[in-house]
């Protein structure tokens, strides 16, 4: 593994966003103290709606930055507001409810010491040990329409010893190189809620860089399926996919094919 640059204060810098999930965090927080402490992090932790912290910032082996947000944000503004506090050479994107049982770095930062990658995720796990579909094929309205009555899968792809290179990855835990992150200009705030991982894997594609799962790193995923059980959530789901069809992006990528 390569030496930090010398411009960079950490190696690693991880963005949590809670909205009132402090207990889920709280488990999260210890599992990085427990298994990433090989490595330079820094956590940056975003409360999006007002809790308070049931524990002090500096019970953890790693430097911990908490924002406190005077009113909530969308997913992408959050994550872009955390990177501006970021101090480190890799900006990681985790979800609150993602557990570790092991270190995930390692592997995920030999997946980015090629310079094609743009951005590196681990496998997903549920919370049963199966393999989740968070490595996708990109979205169409013909894939959509499939997928709703049990047509066709847009997570098929096969897991390999080798790192695979899907068309994108869910936004659960995704770790860029702070370079590409900055001139991707980060998540397109537009998108307040989903799609902002779907829109990124898009851009950093059409840039001419690929997208990577290394099967040597794998997190536990307690998934929150939000959109399927409220119906705001379900709005914003449609909202930001009918965005992602009519988005330049989208048209871009078909001209490609």
């Amino acid at each position: 593994m390569e030496k930090i640059a010398a411009e960079y204060a950490t190696e690693v810098s991880i963005s949590i966003v809670s909205h009132a999930q402090i207990h889920l965090i709280e488990n999260l927080l210890h599992d990085i103290d427990e298994h990433c402490r090989t490595l330079s992090l820094e956590v940056i932790l975003t409360l999006n709606l007002e809790e308070a912290l049931p524990f002090a910032a500096d019970n953890f082996s790693f430097s911990l930055k908490v924002i406190r947000n005077p009113m909530p944000q969308g997913f992408a503004a959050n994550h872009n507001q955390a990177f501006a506090h970021a101090s480190g050479q890799f900006f990681c994107v985790m979800n609150p409810d993602i557990r570790l049982s092991g270190n995930p770095f390692p592997a995920l930062l030999a997946c980015l010491q090629d310079s094609s990658v743009g951005v590196a995720a681990p496998l997903v796990l549920g919370e049963s040990g199966e393999i989740e579909d968070s490595a996708r094929r990109f979205p169409t309205p013909f894939r959509i329409f499939c997928k709703a009555f049990g047509g066709c899968k847009d997570g098929d792809y096969v897991v390999k010893n080798a790192p695979i290179h899907p068309d994108w990855v869910g936004g659960m835990f995704m770790l860029f190189p702070r370079g590409i992150f900055e001139r991707l200009g980060g998540f397109d705030r537009r998108y307040f809620l989903y799609y902002e991982d779907v829109d990124i894997c898009a851009r950093l594609r059409l840039t001419g860089y690929k997208v990577a799962v290394s099967p040597g790193a794998r997190v536990i995923h307690h998934a929150q399926r939000s959109s399927h059980r409220n119906f705001r959530y379900l709005r914003w789901h449609l909202r930001s996919m009918t965005r992602f069809f009519l988005s330049p992006v989208y048209w871009r990528l078909q001209c490609r094919k």
